[in-house]
Order: C-alpha cells, then sequence, then structure tokens
C-alpha cells in the first residue's frame, strides 16, 4: 500500500476512491464500475501531474525522504553483480549505515560504496537511519584505498541526513573521519562516479560525493544541513524549515547551476517510489555515462580533474 506524503492527501482521496470500487466490483460481480474507476484513475494521474510539476523544495525535501524510495541496498542489488561485502574499519567496529565492497558494473570490477538507511522499522534502527558514525567512513576509506591501489572505479550512492552526531562517535574522532574520507576521495588515482539518490545531507554527504562526476536524482536533495537544522539554528524555531529549504538551494536544479552537480537523473511522475525499477535503471544509465566520460585518462588527469570541479564551484551560479 502507497504511503502519501502530506501534500499528496487528495490523491489519496481518489486513489483509495478508485481501490474501493474496484474491491466492491471484486465482491459483487455483477457491479459494474469500471468506467467510473478509470475516470477517477484519470482524475488521479492529472492531479499526479500537477503536484509534481513544480514541487518546492520543501516538498522536495519530503519526496526524497520518502521511506518507499529505493534505497543503496536496492541499487546494489539491481545493478551490481558479484557483490562481496567488506566489513570493518580495522580500528573500532563494523557500520551498518555504510555498506560496500567489491563488485562488478556492466562486467566491469568496481567498488561500491553508499550509505544504507533501511526499509523497515528493524532494518533502520540496525542501519542507524544511514547517519554514519566514524567508523563507518573509516571503512570508507580503507575501500577507497583499496581500489586505487587495484585500479578500480569508485561508484558511490549517497543517501543520508547526515554523520551521526552522538557523544560516542564525537569521541571516536567523527570529524577526523569525514575529512579523511574526503580527503581520499581527492587523492586516489581511479575515476570517482557518485549519485545522490535521496539526501545528500551535509559533511556525511561531501565525504562520499568528492567525485570526479556527480549525479543527483530529480527530486533528491544535497545540502550543507537539513532545512529544520538551518532553521532551528538561524530562526531558533525548526518550523520555519520551509523558508530554510528555499535559503538553501538545496535541490537538484539549483545545484547543476552551480556546477555542484554534473547532471539530472529524471524520476517516474510522482517520485521514484513509484517506480523503483525505471528509477535504478536510469540511475545504471547515468553512471555508464560517467564512467564513459572518464575513460582513457590517467591517474594524474582524474585527480586533476577531480580537484578543479571542485574549485570551480559556484564559479557558474556566481557569475551569473
Amino acid at each position: 500500500m502507497t504511503q502519501y506524503l502530506e501534500f499528496e492527501k487528495p490523491l489519496a482521496e481518489i486513489e483509495g476512491k478508485a481501490e474501493e470500487l474496484r474491491a466492491l466490483a471484486r465482491t459483487n460481480e455483477e457491479m459494474d464500475v469500471a468506467d467510473e474507476a478509470a475516470a477517477l484513475d484519470a482524475k488521479a494521474a492529472q492531479l499526479l501531474k500537477d503536484l509534481y510539476k513544480d514541487l518546492t523544495p520543501w516538498r522536495k525535501c519530503q519526496v526524497a525522504r520518502h521511506p518507499e524510495r529505493p534505497h543503496c541496498k536496492d541499487y546494489i542489488e539491481a545493478l551490481f553483480t558479484e557483490y562481496t561485502p567488506l566489513a570493518g574499519d580495522r580500528n573500532f567496529a563494523d557500520d551498518l549505515a555504510v555498506m560496500g565492497g567489491l563488485a562488478r558494473f556492466n562486467d566491469q570490477p568496481v567498488m561500491v560504496i553508499g550509505h544504507e538507511k533501511g526499509a523497515d522499522t528493524k532494518s533502520r534502527i540496525a542501519h542507524n537511519f544511514g547517519m554514519a558514525r566514524p567508523e563507518g567512513y573509516r571503512k570508507a576509506v580503507r575501500l577507497m584505498e583499496m581500489a586505487g591501489r587495484f585500479g578500480l572505479p569508485v561508484i558511490t550512492l549517497v543517501d543520508t541526513t547526515g554523520a551521526y552526531p552522538g557523544k560516542g562517535a564525537e569521541e571516536r574522532g567523527q570529524s577526523e573521519a569525514i575529512a579523511r574520507s574526503t580527503e581520499m576521495s581527492l587523492k586516489i588515482g581511479v575515476p570517482v562516479v557518485s549519485v545522490i539518490i535521496g539526501e545528500g545531507g551535509s559533511g556525511g554527504a561531501v565525504a562520499f560525493a568528492t567525485a570526479n562526476r556527480v549525479a543527483m536524482l530529480e527530486h533528491a536533495v544535497y545540502s550543507v544541513i537539513s532545512p529544520e537544522g538551518c532553521a532551528s539554528i538561524l530562526w531558533k524555531d525548526a518550523e520555519k524549515m520551509r523558508e530554510a529549504a528555499e535559503a538553501l538551494r538545496l535541490t537538484a536544479q539549483n545545484l547543476l547551476e552551480l556546477a555542484v552537480i554534473d547532471r539530472i537523473i529524471a524520476e517516474p511522475m510522482g517520485g521514484a517510489h513509484r517506480d523503483a525499477k525505471s528509477t535504478i535503471d536510469s540511475v545504471g544509465a547515468a553512471i555508464t555515462a560517467m564512467l564513459d566520460e572518464l575513460k582513457g585518462k590517467d591517474g594524474a588527469a582524474l585527480i586533476k580533474d577531480r580537484r578543479q570541479k571542485f574549485l570551480d564551484i559556484g564559479s557558474k551560479g556566481l557569475a551569473a
């Protein structure tokens, strides 16, 4: 059963009525509701198009956080073969908020790393809602270093509200671990491509998205802080998250203008959660295209390309 977002309530009513009619018809074969149900379906389809044709930044945040949206695990299972997970940071523990390992993408050996939020209550708790601790970032550093040593392209899938801010995480060097992951992303001499598949929150996202090419799903968001956190700091009121979302310029469209990302991946009408398969296929096509763009470049050229990309961020938007 589809979970509806707050702004989708009118749509829920129409689709609910159509389903009620069909349920009645199944219990009473003499009832003919085909025309009426079809009319409701058409009305729902038009309303869905109207709702999604010009989403506000705050509504995009809601779509990016939809619990039924495909997660890192879904992409790995669908797009990669021979996936072999690698666990632990060789220092403290294994962080389930970060998953990664060796795999094949289009039959090419790669290293894939991503944030995993979990799909139900039990798995969300196990994966800490995708909020990585220091050991998660140190695991990512270990995997990136291994990829660099063996000449494997690195593919990262970003979906986190931010790094875990708990006391234990801070005691174990959260900021240093994030910085080391960002540093490793910048210095390995292999292609690094990243896709923001849901939320890209704060340094916890940048640690994985410091790549040669960065793509972003149409309704994903990527910013230095969550709208609620920004509102709490600036206005001392988390309820001003709508105003904060507008000010943060966190949508894929904003970030393409500022050259923070390189491409936008279209989502199905109504968001990725309404057609996970086509979304995953589109992400796969984007990853293929980004890797193709980097073919033939040696390690030094890849490092230079990556560093220059981040030096240039914002210049396009500022010049405009």
